[in-house]
């Protein structure tokens, strides 16, 4: 009698059916199938959502955001600026080539509206400023020789000496004397500044597209010289009131003379390269760039001097000056047809329809009372069997009773 063939182990087997499953699966073609649920809250479901993710596609990535386009954003721009006018302080007469720095008509520029003057300047010893810290003093003990303060005016020669004006008294320095908190005279140039012009020449090139375009009018009859900027009857008349852009932006311009700001303006290019040219125009825009609400960075000034000699000795007028900074900032985006980002967004659209059949089919498959019936329905498992031994599961796919109870 023959021994018995051993048995393999339990695992072992169990082991390679789920292999020779997975196998199968991986070899299994899977197609969708066709129901039709009578059910007319789910349809009135089904093509609201289809509706809506129709309008999205037709209105905002067509119509309103252009998708079909191709695009380019930040034009390659070239901004020249030119201000003209005087004003009147309490002193003198000023013209452009005093109050406009740098002069040089650059995007970025600085417009004097007050100076806060210290004439005279010599190299010599002085009382330091009562705002630097530790200058006060009682006597020659309180100061240090030699001592140097960043903060400060000069080098301290250790001598305690009378301020400049009251009772009190500040360790001497070593430097520009006298300092500029001892002998400043305040001078204000607002008085006619509002009138003063600007010129904005700018123009923009967009390398994709290779197209170019200014902001000034192509005109030979003198035009730019008796015109001011208007936004409906002179858009290419880019000479500003200085008054002007200082109302755009909000604010008051007494104020803002007498502590300083900056300004933006903002020329916008959106140009839709599928019309004319004329129809791509710059867009103007301005406002206040510097936080006005906090104290400590709020307003603008800086310092310059003019250096001079008297009776073989360098002398200094010191200026501390207050203004509006104008920044001129330009942005922009043009677009034209392209058949690759159109072909895109037209297949991303057609396949986002498909979200409301997911959708139905998770309500079917979740909510619905019988929604093991739909389940059924919806998932069936065919196998590829002899044509003369029909499966069971083609059986399955001609009932329909279950369905029609959905």
């Amino acid at each position: 009698m023959a021994a018995a063939e051993p048995k393999p182990p339990a695992g072992a087997a169990a082991a390679r059916d789920l292999a020779r499953g997975c196998w199968s699966a991986f070899w299994d073609y899977e197609t969708p199938k066709v129901i039709v649920v009578k059910n007319r809250r789910l349809g009135i479901v089904y093509r609201t959502v289809q509706l809506l993710i129709l309008l999205y596609f037709v209105w905002y990535v067509f119509i309103v955001q252009k998708s079909y386009q191709d695009s380019e954003t930040g034009p390659e721009s070239s901004v020249i600026t030119k201000v003209k006018g005087i004003t009147l302080s309490e002193l003198k007469v000023w013209d452009v080539e005093e109050y406009v720095k740098p002069p040089e008509g650059g995007s970025v520029f600085s417009i004097i509206t007050r100076i806060e003057v210290t004439p005279f300047q010599t190299l010599g010893t002085c009382a330091e400023s009562m705002r630097v810290k530790n200058a006060s003093c009682h006597s020659d003990e309180d100061c240090v020789a030699g001592q140097l303060d960043m903060l400060g005016n000069g080098l301290r020669t250790g001598r305690c000496v009378p301020y400049y004006h009251g009772l009190s008294k500040t360790c001497e320095v070593s430097g520009w004397c006298p300092v500029e908190d001892g002998a400043s005279v305040s001078q204000f140039l607002g008085k006619m500044a509002p009138n003063f012009t600007i010129l904005i020449k700018n123009s923009i090139h967009y390398p994709k597209f290779q197209f170019s375009k200014g902001n000034i009018k192509n005109r030979k009859d003198g035009y730019l010289r008796h015109c001011t900027f208007h936004e409906v009857s002179d858009l290419y008349c880019p000479i500003f009131k200085l008054g002007y852009i200082v109302e755009q932006a909000g604010e008051n311009f007494t104020e803002l003379a007498h502590t300083g700001g900056v300004i933006g303006v903002i020329i916008n290019w959106d140009c839709d390269l599928d019309l004319s040219a004329s129809t791509c125009n710059p867009k103007y825009s301005f406002r206040r760039l510097d936080p006005k609400h906090i104290p400590a960075s709020s307003g603008y000034n800086f310092r310059f001097a003019k250096y001079y000699r008297i009776n073989g000795s360098t002398t200094r007028t010191l200026i501390k000056a207050y203004g509006i900074r104008i920044d001129v900032i330009v942005h922009g985006q043009a677009g034209k047809f392209s058949l690759i980002p159109t072909i895109i967004n037209l297949a991303t659209a057609l396949t986002s329809i498909g979200v409301g059949s997911f959708l139905c089919d998770w309500i079917l498959l979740t909510f619905m009372n019988k929604n093991k019936v739909y389940s059924h329905k919806k998932f069936d498992k065919m196998v590829d069997a002899p044509a003369s031994e029909p499966s069971q599961q083609d059986c399955t796919l001609t009932d329909a009773r279950g369905l029609a109870q959905l």
